[in-house]
């Protein structure tokens, strides 16, 4: 096989243009291209191998490098309503509003992955993933979500419009109140995650903290996941 041949097709199997970026696909230099460019007798068995052998370690490499990408870590959040004051956002996204939330906020909204809230004492409380969804559409879904397993003890107290009577005129009972991830959290992290292992890694992280997170649902690893009758 010639050498410039297989350049060819492998560029446009690649749909790339460049030695350069062909060299990076394949683990190879530019200049080792070029060799081959040069080269006027057909590629040898041994050399064919070893370019596939190079190939394979080289995406392997790409894939280990990119299968986690911290976007934020341990960000504190500023719970605000939005506008219609049904829900709250996890931090002011408004156009006359810090630069910075507004760029966090894109960067959320063009990733997948995981995504972990915190306690104000930095301790991890839940973990969720997003993947049909945006991080950012996911984070603020589940920052909005009532859970059964969030409940505390709470006096309701009046807010406004009434004088305020001392309990021991007016006893109020502590009852169990069911809370929302906007009660609770004070930081969150988030990270992007190749869409192959997002399910595995939240199963892992729900798993490896199941008596810390408020999880309700105990995740399970894809090859530990029963099959279907008649299945494969």
């Amino acid at each position: 096989m010639k050498a410039d041949a297989l350049i060819s097709e492998l560029k446009r199997k690649f749909s790339i243009s460049t030695d350069r970026e062909l060299a990076s696909r394949l683990g190879m230099t530019a200049i080792q291209i070029g060799n081959w460019k040069r080269r006027k007798k057909a590629l040898t068995p041994r050399q064919v191998a070893n370019a596939i052998e190079k190939a394979s370690h080289a995406a392997v490499t790409k894939a280990h490098r990119s299968m986690i990408r911290p976007i934020v870590e341990f960000f504190p959040l500023d719970a605000t309503e939005s506008r219609a004051g049904v829900k709250y956002e996890l931090f002011p996204t408004t156009v006359d509003g810090k630069p910075s939330y507004q760029q966090l906020r894109n960067a959320l909204a063009d990733a997948n992955g995981i995504y972990i809230f915190y306690d104000t004492r930095g301790r991890a409380i839940y973990a969720g993933k997003a993947k049909q969804q945006s991080l950012w559409r996911e984070m603020k879904s589940a920052f909005n979500r009532a859970r059964d397993t969030q409940t505390v003890y709470r006096v309701r107290h009046p807010t406004s419009g009434r004088k305020f009577v001392a309990a021991h005129e007016k006893p109020r009972q502590p009852l169990r109140t069911q809370l929302k991830l906007n009660d609770l959290a004070a930081y969150v992290s988030a990270y992007e995650v190749d869409p192959g292992m997002i399910n595995d890694l939240e199963a892992l992280l729900v798993r490896g903290f199941a008596n810390d997170l408020l999880n309700a649902r105990m995740e399970r690893f894809a090859g530990s996941r029963p099959r279907k009758k008649g299945g494969a």
